[in-house]
This record gives C-alpha cells, sequence and structure tokens, in this order.
C-alpha cells in the first residue's frame, strides 16, 4: 500500500543543505502494523508528512495504493489525505469549546457529509472506541486517555484505508498508552487497517507486527 522508491528529502540550499532522507527505499504492505523508530533528526517524522502528504520528496517517489503521489495536483493530494489516511497526533488536537461527538464530526464536515449521518457516523466511532456514553462531554471534562481515544474516533470516522499516528501514546501514562494501543491493534487485526506509528518508546512498538529504525536519514533496520 506504501511505497518508497529511492526517497530523498532535502532541507535548504548550499552550505546550510540539509538531507533528512537520502535514498530511502520502504514497503508498507496494506494490512500492516508497522512502527517507525529512531532517534531524533533520524528522518521518522519527514517519512509520516511524506506518508501523509504533508510533505513531498525533493527526488525519489512516493506511492499509494500503486498510484504515484508526486504526480498528483495539491487539489489530489488533499483529497488523498482527507478520504484514505486518518492521524493520529501526541497532542490530541482537539477543539476545546466542542463536545466529543462535534470533534469527530470535523472530517465529515469537510467531506460535505449531512447533518443526520454525520451524527450517526460519529456516534459509531466514539461506540467503537469506547466511549459512547461522553459524545456530549468537552475536551476539558475528559481524561488524557479519553481525549486520545476520541482523536482515534476522529481518525476512523472517515473509514480510512491507512491510520497514521504520530507518538500517539506521548502524553500519556502507562496504563492509558497500553489502552490505545491495545485499540489501535484491535483496529489493525479486526478493520485490517494499515497503521504506521513513529514511536520512541520500545514497549509500545511491540505492539506492531514490524519495527522500521531510521538513522541519520536511512533505514538502519527492520524486522
Amino acid at each position: 500500500m506504501i511505497e518508497f522508491r529511492s526517497v530523498k528529502r532535502v532541507y535548504g540550499k548550499g552550505e546550510a543543505q540539509a538531507f533528512a532522507l537520502k535514498g530511502v527505499d520502504m514497503k508498507i504492505d496494506k494490512g500492516e502494523f508497522a512502527a517507525i523508530m529512531g532517534p531524533s533528526g533520524s528522518g521518522k517524522s519527514t517519512s509520516m508528512n511524506i506518508i501523509g502528504c504533508l510533505d513531498s520528496p525533493t527526488s525519489g517517489e512516493y506511492r499509494f495504493g500503486g498510484v504515484n503521489v508526486g504526480a498528483l495536483s495539491r487539489d489530489k493530494k488533499a483529497l488523498l489525505r482527507r478520504g484514505y489516511i486518518g492521524f493520529i497526533f501526541q497532542g490530541f488536537n482537539l477543539l476545546g469549546r466542542t463536545t466529543a461527538r462535534e470533534n469527530v464530526e470535523l472530517p465529515l464536515i469537510y467531506r460535505g457529509v449531512k447533518t443526520a449521518e454525520r451524527r450517526k457516523m460519529a456516534l459509531e466511532a466514539l461506540d467503537q472506541v469506547g466511549l459512547s456514553r461522553f459524545e456530549s462531554h468537552t475536551p476539558a471534562e475528559l481524561s488524557g486517555g479519553q481525549q486520545q481515544r476520541v482523536a482515534i474516533a476522529r481518525a476512523i470516522v472517515t473509514k480510512p484505508l491507512a491510520l497514521l499516528a504520530d507518538e500517539p501514546t506521548g502524553n500519556l501514562d502507562s496504563a492509558r498508552s497500553v489502552e490505545v494501543m491495545k485499540l489501535l491493534q484491535s483496529f489493525n487485526r479486526e478493520q485490517g487497517i494499515t497503521i504506521v506509528m513513529v514511536t520512541h518508546e520500545e514497549d509500545m512498538a511491540r505492539y506492531a507486527r514490524r519495527v522500521i529504525r531510521f538513522r541519520d536519514g536511512e533505514i538502519e533496520a527492520h524486522r
């Protein structure tokens, strides 16, 4: 589903030039759960941004579902991002003054889904993460673990093909981290959603089926 072919990402010019990625070849199959690890500056976040169509390679080719993403227009990349990819962030990124249900509905608003259908889909997604009783709660009325589950519901409400998780347990304690990881694992195993997760925590990476390790803009190892 996700493929890098000799992908390079260069920032700056001349003496200020920095290689974030140095010709990376990588494949992540449909239905896989892959964890991307590596020290700061290794290229893992740059890779995630390219997969999510938030950045583009300087050279090389990124393909999603067999489609050369680099050949798409900006509008088509936005459609790919909104229609087929869900995002989970370390900081939750919830709107503070809106309810859990309204936060989950946001991607559906961008899609133009009608109000009644939107509400139904949002409630179904909240039920999948065990928060159906909290639909009217604002983020301030939820724990950190509950907020992250709302963020996961928002990511899956559009039924994406791939879910990108950037340090999804970074702001959570150990018990809540395990809850979130088991939830992601269940979406991968039961619904076949492809998951790519950036993490620096070895114990969280163990929930993935494969670990890809980056160092200095290259893949150092994978299992």
